[in-house]
């Protein structure tokens, strides 16, 4: 009876207090203080033996389950006031203080990121000294498309494999002419999120390869990694023109969740004709970027400003409108249409893209 008293007691002393953290640290001097934590802890963990001097001392530290509105928010301020002396003491110091990696591509809202790792995002300027304000490309990332590239090449389909990568781009192409009609900027923004796959998965899978085999890619899987993100920032241009509505970001989710995976078996199961495919892809890309350029001419779609973005990327005259930015775009596709083509005929005269070298340079 005694005993079943004593342990209600204990329980209702436990309840009353609150939960416990029990920790066992020995006590620390000289040059050990603020890190007598750690090295008690480990001490303890690995079974060492103190000395008599250091006995080791049970601290018990009491976690609210429950706190009010007002000491919540004077803690935070707390913390906010210490941080901020904390980011006072490091810049004294020379510790190591970076500015944020992620601010925005505009030059606008930078936070400052104490890091320990000492990594330090580098001040980019333009050739004229001023800041550079893009994240997402550098300056030496940037170029001057090629718009007296042919537009009118065209690859007849002979073989089985180039006739079903020919109507199966064709039979791609009705729903999209259906779903979008004359909206080419939204046409656009679509044909540029399922552009981008290819390339990144080619270069994924090559990446692969050359690993399982030891062997180097003849540098195609920087081609064509090059050239998935040239087609991101297409989808990035085209994003600061046509604002997509909520029911085309749900078709996005769907018709790259369907490509992605039917691309990356058909390049597992034959990269000529997956190669072929894309080369086919680029071409109703030109057509379409045509017809983008007819309606701005006939001045059914409004001829605005280029987005900044494109004026950087494309080296544009600051005095750019769309009808510029869809020129440099359509050089873009073509480019990516001889490359893929090229990289399927290399695969149907029985050698392999690491044979050929890849042809770099252009983005």
């Amino acid at each position: 009876m005694m005993s079943r008293s004593v342990t209600r007691m204990a329980r209702s002393m436990i309840n009353h207090i609150g939960r416990r953290n029990f920790s066992t640290l020995r006590p620390v001097t000289g040059n050990e203080a603020g890190i007598g934590v750690v090295t008690g802890a480990a001490g303890f963990l690995h079974g060492n033996s103190m000395k008599g001097s250091e006995k080791a001392v049970a601290h018990w530290v009491r976690y609210f389950s429950v706190m009010s509105s007002g000491n919540a928010s004077t803690m935070a301020l707390s913390n906010k006031e210490q941080n901020d002396q904390d980011d006072q003491k490091i810049n004294q110091s020379g510790g190591a203080t970076v500015r944020n990696a992620t601010a925005t591509d505009s030059g606008n809202n930078n936070k400052r990121i104490v890091s320990y790792w000492g990594i330090q995002s580098p001040k980019v300027t333009k050739e004229d000294g001023t800041p550079w304000r893009w994240n997402c490309f550098m300056p030496w990332e940037t170029y001057k498309a090629d718009l007296s590239i042919d537009l009118k090449k065209h690859h007849a389909p002979v073989t089985l494999l180039d006739k079903v990568a020919y109507w199966t781009v064709k039979a791609l192409r009705f729903p999209t002419d259906l779903f979008f009609q004359k909206r080419y900027g939204c046409r656009a923004m679509m044909l540029e999120t399922v552009a981008a796959v290819p390339g990144m998965v080619g270069g994924m899978l090559l990446h692969c390869k050359s690993l399982r085999k030891f062997e180097q890619s003849g540098g195609w899987i920087k081609a064509l990694l090059e050239e998935a993100e040239n087609e991101r920032m297409h989808l990035m241009t085209f994003m600061e023109i046509a604002k997509p509505k909520w029911y085309e970001r749900a078709l996005v989710f769907a018709v790259q969740g369907i490509f992605f995976n039917a691309y990356f078996v058909t390049y597992l199961l034959s990269p000529k004709l997956a190669h072929r495919i894309v080369g086919y892809l680029e071409e109703e890309a030109i057509h379409s970027y045509t017809e983008f350029l007819k309606e701005l001419d006939k001045g059914n779609i409004e001829n605005v400003s280029a987005p900044a973005i494109a004026i950087d990327y494309w080296r544009l005259p600051e005095d750019s409108t769309l009808k510029d930015v869809v020129m440099v775009v359509r050089a873009d596709e073509a480019h990516h249409r001889d490359v893929n083509h090229f990289a399927s005929d290399i695969h149907y005269q029985g050698q392999e893209l690491k044979d050929c070298p890849a042809p770099l340079g252009y983005h």
